[in-house]
């Protein structure tokens, strides 16, 4: 006896382009925002996404940790060699802050 299929043969299936991005592949869903007069390109990253890795958010020279949900950045008219990791809460509040970000006295360089 053969398993039960839940819906009919064919219904829902739809082949993506090979180039194509699956919408899902990186845990979230991308959109383009306007920030300083530019196109930007913003997608959502989930932290099961982003376990093991560390980046460091432009917006407050912050680490953020390997499996937090966070935010991904590029200026649309360039690659993905431009992209960025910030908190969700430092994108949203980017209009807010300051030109230049202080450092504590034991922050890194990098």
């Amino acid at each position: 006896m053969s398993p039960r299929r839940n819906r009919p043969k064919g219904a829902g299936e739809s082949s993506p382009s090979s180039d194509a991005e699956q919408p899902g592949r990186y845990g979230g869903f991308e959109r383009s925002e306007n920030w300083q007069g530019e196109e930007w390109s913003v997608r959502h990253v989930a932290g099961a996404s982003a376990a093991g890795k560390r980046y460091r958010c432009p917006g407050c020279d912050q680490e953020i940790p390997g499996g937090l949900a966070h935010v991904v950045a590029w200026p649309a008219h360039s690659g993905v060699d431009e992209r960025r990791h910030w908190h969700k809460a430092c994108w949203n509040a980017k209009d807010r802050r300051t030109t230049r970000v202080q450092r504590s006295r034991n922050a890194p360089r990098y």
